[in-house]
């Protein structure tokens, strides 16, 4: 269970990260539910690749490595969020 902590970190903060890029990035918001998928995977991946890069919270559960767990999954919803965004803008 403990392992499982992260990810779920990860996922719920990169839904926030997806939700709060599309309301700075008006122009790229999807709504707020494709926002939070978009979101939602941006932050799994995001926090996995930075974890393995070791910029990410890397698992531990203390302070420091859940911030960065937050930090990592919020930036990977973001970011995710944004080129999708940009995608669908460029197909209509």
């Amino acid at each position: 269970m403990e392992s499982l902590i992260p990810v779920l970190i990860n996922l719920v903060s990169g839904a926030v990260g997806g939700n709060v890029a599309g309301k700075l990035f008006k122009n790229l918001n999807m709504g707020t539910l494709w926002n939070s998928i978009a979101g939602i995977v941006g932050g799994g991946l995001g926090g996995q690749l930075l974890g393995m890069l070791g910029i990410g919270g890397g698992g531990s559960m203390d302070l420091m490595g859940i911030v960065q767990t937050v930090a990592s999954g919020g930036v990977g919803g973001g970011v995710l969020m944004a080129i999708v965004g940009m995608i669908k803008k460029m197909m209509k």
